[in-house]
């Protein structure tokens, strides 16, 4: 299109009314301010136009809308100079219609946006995970950030098996450590505990001081969650010997674990406030799961009924336990395994505990625990023999199967009621005081000839 200085428009191509949508007898001849001031639409198209007439033909370029009929295009407006007789009168305006291009630029400025986007959203669920996946589980994390309601609190009913960990005498030994070496111990055997909850397919809820649970089945649904939690076990405790063997290089004391074990319905999801939520589970199964683990002794696992009828897998049993958990009205079955068959094909290391050593029989003064706390003040009875890891007291002494008593020795030597026959109560060993050694060896030492007892 051609526009003189006085804007007169003095030419107008096919393809210039073709893009601007006009006929020529509306352009040529005319003002081009009588033929367009009147489209308020297109004030950039306009004023595009008139800057390059006032600029007296000084090549300009500039992109601008133009609206025509209900329809937007993208035009690219080139001017240079009109030339006649060597002067210049007026200007030359090359019209281009981009929007197409105009469209695959944005588009592509609109598809550079979402890539952009993406890396960001990558990289923030690559933090979140690496972040929140130290104190969650892989699963629990994923499963919140893919879960458009993930945050949300709520729960669902779900069966599934809840395993329940703890150090026997933990708490006494942290008592003679330093805070440093506390930590560092526990961290160590929390890493190697993970790697077996992992390898079977758990989720650990939360750290309880120094014993964990775990679920199988959840978040991830699986048809094998009891047999996974037993598997599971079964590694955790044959770990414990590589966990001794760091302890004794590094200075710190031996530690043994029990397990228990349990399948039912429990209410899971995400519970909390809105300023403070984490991932559980609750139930009775939950309660009961702790109560079996409360039965252990250090190098056991407990599973009850409802766990061993959903394994599949082959069951190595050592030996069966009758007990009446705390608020129960009737009694339940505990299992205590070793072994479980394909496809884990996993087994507790066997080995025989060292035999009872008799004595000549000695006084011994404890006090009963009713959980943390002492009952009825301090008792006596008479120890008959003794080993590294188990105790024959008199037959009359007044404990039931799966008491736990702490003996007077140091800062207190603790033992858990494991058998009760005619000849004797039978403990072991839960928690062992550093003055237990020159004890054990001045009493074995004082009833040197005497045979070995048979409990």
């Amino acid at each position: 299109m051609v526009v003189r200085f006085d804007g007169v428009i003095e030419q107008a191509n096919d393809a210039a009314l073709q893009i601007l949508e006009r006929e020529r007898g509306e352009l040529l001849g005319r003002r081009f301010a009588a033929a367009f001031f009147t489209d308020d639409e297109n004030d950039a198209f306009i004023q595009s136009v008139l800057d390059a007439v006032y600029e007296k033909g000084r090549r300009q370029e500039s992109y601008v809308p133009y609206r025509r009929g209900g329809k937007v295009k993208q035009l690219r407006i080139v001017s240079s100079c009109l030339h006649e007789d060597e002067r210049v009168i007026g200007v030359i305006l090359l019209i281009s219609d981009i929007t197409e291009l105009s469209e695959m630029r944005d588009a592509i400025r609109a598809m550079n946006t979402i890539q952009s986007l993406n890396r960001q959203l990558e990289l923030r669920n690559r933090v979140l995970q690496e972040t929140f996946g130290r104190y969650l589980s892989d699963d629990v994390v994923r499963e919140i950030l893919d879960s458009p309601g993930g945050w949300q609190l709520g729960g669902q009913k779900r069966r599934l098996t809840v395993l329940m960990s703890d150090l026997r005498g933990f708490t006494a030994m942290s008592e003679r450590m330093e805070p440093q070496a506390l930590v560092s111990m526990l961290n160590h055997y929390f890493a190697l505990m993970y790697e077996e909850i992992e390898r079977f397919r758990g989720t650990l809820i939360e750290f309880l001081g120094d014993g964990m649970m775990v679920i199988f089945g959840a978040p991830a649904e699986s048809s094998s969650h009891a047999a996974d939690a037993a598997a599971a076990a079964i590694g955790m405790q044959r770990r414990m010997k590589e966990v001794n063997l760091w302890n004794a290089e590094h200075g710190y004391e031996p530690l043994g674990m029990g397990i228990g074990i349990n399948t039912d319905t429990v209410i899971l999801g995400n519970i909390g406030s809105e300023k403070r939520t984490k991932y559980g589970v609750l139930g009775a199964a939950v309660n009961l799961t702790g109560r079996i683990e409360s039965y252990t002794t250090a190098g056991q696992i407990l599973i009850s009924s409802s766990t061993r009828e959903a394994i599949g897998a082959e069951l190595g049993v050592r030996r069966t336990l009758r007990v009446l958990p705390k608020g129960m009205d009737r009694e339940i079955t505990l299992y205590d395994i070793c072994a479980l068959g394909a496809p884990y094909a996993i087994a507790l290391e066997s080995g025989e505990k060292p035999p009872l050593r008799p004595l000549v029989p000695v006084t011994l003064r404890y006090t009963l625990l009713d959980g943390k706390h002492a009952e009825g003040g301090v008792r006596e009875t008479e120890l008959l023999a003794l080993s590294d890891d188990e105790a024959l007291l008199g037959s009359g002494t007044a404990l039931g199967l799966y008491d736990n008593i702490r003996i007077v020795l140091g800062d207190g030597l603790y033992a858990k009621v494991t058998d009760i026959r005619a000849e004797g109560v039978r403990v072991c060993f839960t928690a062992k005081p550093p003055e237990f050694a020159a004890w054990r060896d001045a009493l074995w030492g004082a009833s040197s000839g005497r045979k070995e007892a048979q409990p």
